[in-house]
């Protein structure tokens, strides 16, 4: 084994972990993406779609990764080495791991860039920039923000730089003490939003376009994009469960625990959605917006309501909560490859890992001003890590992670790690060796144009 043992931290209860793992579920993609990909793709269908591919395929796979995690004890390389060794195969599965940092590396450079102009946004709306501009106004104050590389980088660096102050002070130093303050207060924005949309006449419209499912919507693409905003909501396969299991005390349910996650993420996705869809219909704004939808829309919607600079500074701040509360996770299964494998200090690790990060994220940047005419196969540099890692690299990993813990980890490690009941053990073990692998293996094919 390379590398050394260092003394790690553990999680200082079950609560934290919940907290710390809900923190990491519950982020852009959520109040971000989630609504507008649920525009796109027919409202309650993709909902519907988004909630079977949780329970059947990403639900089990979170509870492997945090298995894994929790018997290596150690960052997501070193943790699938270790238990290779001890089921008796090959030691090249130790590129799961290497495979699951790389995408939520990649992810956390763009995530960044859309997470800085969060925080741009929460200044713009709460001293009222917006007010008196229609549609085209706002729109025009976006296309010349994005427009700006100085702009998106000071943006950027600030967002990346509280990330890495997070995560330099450790588990119960850093992350615990923001996650204990960061999703609490999410959940409490989000509340005070939804309560917000309920006076605008068209809540329960937006509560039955999000709910109520038509099945004449249902379509391939439907079905691919659910998967991989499911694997992107929930941060399976980028390392991060595998880490942050690693920090899970003996004695907590891994099943249990994971189940809660879930709930508490998809909870915050429909109450997203339930803030958001009233405002989108009261102001006849199309279903089919967008990524611009949270950064175009809302803010002339917003501008034009009474209270309007109040809550809409309160719905940007809710954003940047939600980015930080990923991204501290999306970046601590590679410091904690670099301090355990590569025997740097915590805070060297972080400092490295994020300015490299950073520097990468600068290729969004340009995306969208200097960059935006340079395409690979009709798709910017932005959109071309999208589609990879959402895509292609999140459910390639999930597949992966299902046979190594479904097929070739020792039967007597997982049964005794979980600790189930006999009737919830068998379904989760007959998740994670069929129904798990043959899904997504199949949505995985017609993702990359097989079928």
């Amino acid at each position: 084994m390379r590398g050394k043992r260092v003394a790690r931290q553990q999680w200082s209860s079950s609560l934290m972990f919940v907290l710390a793992a809900t923190g990491s579920a519950v982020g852009l993609g959520n109040i971000w993406k989630f609504p507008y990909l649920a525009g796109k793709h027919g409202g309650g269908i993709f909902v519907l779609v988004y909630l079977l591919c949780l329970l059947l395929l990403c639900i089990p796979i979170m509870v492997a990764e945090i298995l894994v995690g929790r018997i290596g004890r150690r960052n997501p390389v070193a943790s699938l080495e270790i238990l290779s060794q001890l089921s008796g195969c090959r030691k090249s599965w130790r590129w799961l791991g290497t495979l699951g940092m790389v995408a939520g590396f990649l992810i956390l450079s763009y995530y960044s860039v859309i997470a800085g102009w969060t925080l741009s946004y929460i200044f713009k709306t709460a001293t009222g920039e917006f007010r008196g501009h229609d549609a085209e106004g706002v729109e025009n104050f976006f296309i010349e923000f994005i427009a700006s590389p100085r702009q998106q980088i000071v943006w950027h660096t600030l967002f990346m730089t509280a990330t890495l102050v997070i995560v330099a002070h450790g588990i119960q130093g850093g992350l615990e003490k923001a996650v204990e303050l960061l999703t609490p207060a999410l959940f409490l924005i989000l509340t005070i939003l939804m309560g917000y949309a309920l006076g605008t006449g068209e809540f329960m419209h937006g509560a039955l376009f999000l709910l109520f499912p038509d099945i004449s919507n249902l379509t391939a693409e439907t079905v691919l994009a659910a998967l991989g905003h499911a694997f992107f909501s929930l941060s399976i396969a980028m390392g991060v469960m595998i880490a942050y299991g690693s920090y899970l005390p003996n004695g907590i349910s891994i099943i249990k625990a994971s189940l809660i996650v879930a709930a508490a993420d998809t909870v915050v996705a429909i109450m997203a959605g339930l803030a958001i869809f009233p405002l989108v219909f009261a102001n006849h704004v199309p279903l089919t917006f967008g990524p611009g939808l949270i950064f175009k829309t809302l803010p002339m919607i917003f501008a034009q309501m009474p209270g309007g600079t109040l809550f809409g500074g309160l719905f940007f701040v809710l954003l940047a909560i939600a980015a930080l509360s990923s991204s501290i996770s999306l970046i601590e299964p590679t410091v904690a490859w670099l301090v355990e494998d590569k025997a740097l200090s915590r805070g060297m690790a972080c400092w490295l890992s994020g300015m490299t990060c950073w520097f990468l994220g600068l290729g969004t940047v340009f995306s969208f001003n200097i960059w935006r005419d340079l395409t690979v196969f009709d798709k910017t540099f932005f959109q071309g890590l999208d589609f990879l890692t959402s895509n292609l690299l999140l459910p390639l990993n999930g597949l992966m992670m299902a046979i190594f813990v479904g097929w070739f980890l020792r039967h007597k490690l997982t049964r005794s790690e979980l600790d189930a009941g006999p009737v919830l053990f068998a379904c989760w073990w007959l998740l994670i060796r069929f129904v798990a692998p043959g899904a997504v293996m199949l949505i995985f094919m017609q993702a990359i144009g097989i079928l």
